[in-house]
C-alpha cells in the first residue's frame, strides 16, 4: 500500500511539472544567478528529423535528430548557409539544449519557429 502511495505521489508530480512546463514555453527562463549565463528563450523545432550539430555547419557530427521539439535556445549567430528546397535558405544557427539540460547542440534557425533570426535569442 505504502508503494503505491508513493508510486502515485510521484506519478502527479510528474505530471504538474509537464503541465506547468507546457504553460510556460514562452517565457525566458532567467539565468543562472552569479553563472554568467544568457537568458534562455525556449523554441519549437517544428519539422521531423532535424538533426543536431556539434558546430553552425553541416559539415560538423551530427549529435542527435529531433521532431517537433521544444529546446532551450542559448544564443544564435551566423554560420553554413542551409538550403532546403521546401523551407528556404538561412545561415542563422541557433545553440540549443533540452529543457531538462543537455550537451549544447546547433539547429539551423530554418527548422525553429521564427524566422531567419529568432526573436528573444541573442547574439553568440
Amino acid at each position: 500500500m505504502k508503494r503505491m502511495i508513493s508510486r502515485t505521489a510521484m506519478g502527479l508530480v510528474v505530471t504538474a511539472l509537464a503541465v506547468g512546463g507546457l504553460a510556460t514555453t514562452a517565457q525566458a527562463a532567467p539565468a543562472v544567478a552569479g553563472g554568467g549565463d544568457p537568458t534562455l528563450t525556449d523554441v519549437y523545432i517544428w519539422a521531423t528529423d532535424v538533426n543536431l550539430r556539434q558546430e553552425p555547419t553541416t559539415n560538423s557530427a551530427r549529435l542527435e535528430a529531433r521532431s517537433q521539439w521544444w529546446a532551450d535556445a542559448i544564443c544564435q549567430k551566423q554560420g553554413q548557409t542551409v538550403h532546403d528546397p521546401a523551407v528556404g535558405t538561412n545561415n542563422w544557427w541557433t545553440a540549443v539544449m533540452e529543457l531538462s539540460g543537455s550537451d549544447v547542440a546547433w539547429v539551423n534557425n530554418l527548422y525553429i519557429r521564427g524566422g531567419q533570426k529568432i526573436a528573444g535569442v541573442p547574439d553568440c
